[in-house]
């Protein structure tokens, strides 16, 4: 174990490995964020529909479904071959994750659509809202406590697929891994798992955070009935 600790020191003491990190590090942050801010906003306009049309909310269901069920590996592969990129890109990873986001937050978004307090969206119906400014400044911010939770899982799975991404020569902390592995060396590869665990815990906390602030009245309900 002593061995171990000594080995890793080193690994972190040399500025070559910090610089690879830091960079791998920022790669990982964009692949990982940018797919989930993407799917987010096609996921609600895609749950906008399927909660207003039932035959819409069924179909997009079972494609979600089925989309996210596609292999990761694959997915990387075949992108570029449908979007013309070459198989390096790292908007191949990109795309394939906004896929994997978008699916798996269309049933949140229709989950937290449907929660949305049925008196409260008829009290915005008959004072003159239209649909669009109904759904933007009523049922959007009053679905946040319960779409929240399936962002907080989203930008978990993809934090842990852009380590995939490794496999075919794109960037992130999965580098760290796949060159571990190459040279049996262990060191990139414990700095590459804790790193990647940490970065799911901060990005997890800052949700937490930007949930609250966008719903301070959940709060004061939460405190109230404490009391």
């Amino acid at each position: 174990m002593g061995d171990f600790f000594a080995e890793l020191g080193r690994y972190l003491a040399s500025a070559n490995n910090r610089s690879q990190f830091f960079g791998d590090l920022l790669d990982h942050i964009y692949l990982s964020l940018v797919p989930l801010v993407l799917g987010l906003v096609i996921a609600v306009l895609a749950g906008w529909l399927g909660h207003r049309f039932a035959p819409v909310r069924s179909v997009l269901l079972v494609v979600s479904n089925l989309l996210y069920t596609i292999p990761s590996l694959a997915l990387f592969v075949v992108i570029p071959g449908i979007i013309g990129s070459k198989i390096l890109d790292s908007v191949n990873v990109i795309v394939a994750l906004t896929i994997y986001t978008s699916a798996l937050l269309v049933r949140p978004v229709l989950d937290a659509l449907d929660a949305v307090p049925p008196h409260v969206v008829a009290a915005a119906t008959a004072v003159g809202y239209k649909p669009a400014r109904k759904f933007l400044t009523v049922e959007l911010p009053l679905s946040v406590p319960v779409l929240a939770a399936g962002v907080r899982v989203a930008s978990v799975s993809n934090i842990s697929l852009v380590s995939v991404g490794a496999l075919i020569g794109t960037g992130g902390l999965g580098v760290l891994f796949t060159d571990g592995f190459q040279r049996e060396y262990f060191s990139p590869i414990v700095v590459g798992i804790v790193a990647t665990l940490l970065l799911a815990l901060i990005v997890d906390l800052l949700l937490v955070r930007l949930r609250n602030v966008l719903t301070p009245w959940d709060r004061v309900a939460t405190t109230a009935g404490a009391k």
